[in-house]
């Protein structure tokens, strides 16, 4: 028995109307979609796995979601550098699609080696800026090694507002090259665009010391303490700890003293982006 191309689409379109619609793109090493896949479930969103080969043959899948996220892992190796390879893919891939998607009101999101991609292709500096004038890199960490370990960020008043800003929430973070380096005088200019989305901060949600002085909570020797980022209009974000790492209450190490939760605190974060992506387009 057959079933008609026609009919399938229309009952597909009818079960995910007024949903979000996200494509978690992954390629050879990424290791953290099915956790992604999984946060944007559980807030009712509908999220598809797609490879890289597969947007190679149809790259018109972008616009048909609201959100492109790309997930954690060491895509191809990280070698070159991390995340370098995956960028080249997808700015052959999309070129000048992905800048059109972002300004007609698409969110794309970066964890850990997702964040690592989104630098590399420049798109968290916003529009207009040419190559030679980035002001943002993902260095590796102070320390000199991995690290392996939770910590706690806090949500900054910033452009990305469908964040809870001002909440203070535990997350873990897995990454050898994850300190954020800016130019001379960036600092400055992502303060006044609001751009600086997430801190490591103290678990009573205090500011840390700066460069080595605040680690292990800072795990890289970030400038400022930058966790994460976003472009001026706020829809294009990307954060090195893993927020899709911490959906449960028992992901948490010490999650049996840590009294009665219903869920992770990283949901929160999915939560309110599938919010504002279903309402922004």
């Amino acid at each position: 028995m057959t079933r008609s191309t026609t009919t399938s689409t229309t009952q597909a379109t009818a079960v995910h109307a007024g949903r979000a619609r996200v494509l978690v793109l992954r390629s050879s090493g990424t290791n953290c979609d099915f956790e992604a896949v999984r946060a944007f479930e559980l807030c009712d969103a509908v999220a598809e796995r797609v490879h890289t080969n597969r947007l190679a043959e149809r790259p018109e899948l972008l616009d048909e979601c609201d959100v492109l996220f790309l997930p954690g892992g060491f895509s191809h190796g990280d070698y070159v550098a991390a995340g370098r390879v995956m960028a080249a893919e997808v700015r052959h891939l999309l070129g000048d699609r992905l800048h059109r998607f972002v300004a007609n009101g698409g969110y794309v999101i970066g964890v850990c080696n997702g964040f690592q991609v989104l630098v590399d292709l420049g798109l968290l500096e916003g529009q207009g800026r040419a190559a030679h004038e980035r002001r943002i890199a993902l260095a590796p960490n102070h320390s000199g090694r991995f690290e392996c370990r939770w910590v706690h960020l806090r949500s900054e008043a910033c452009a990305a507002d469908w964040l809870d800003q001002g909440l203070v929430w535990p997350v873990p973070v897995a990454h050898a090259e994850g300190r954020v380096a800016l130019a001379d005088g960036a600092l400055a200019e992502l303060e006044a665009n609001r751009q600086i989305a997430l801190r490591y901060v103290a678990a009573d949600g205090s500011d840390l010391e700066t460069g080595d002085a605040g680690y292990p909570a800072c795990p890289n020797g970030a400038v400022a303490n930058i966790a994460g980022l976003c472009d001026p209009t706020g829809r294009v974000l990307g954060l090195m700890p893993h927020p899709e790492r911490n959906l449960d209450p028992w992901n948490h190490p010490t999650w049996t003293r840590l009294g009665e939760r219903t869920e992770g605190e990283g949901l929160a974060f999915f939560r309110g982006l599938v919010a504002a992506a279903r309402v922004g387009r």
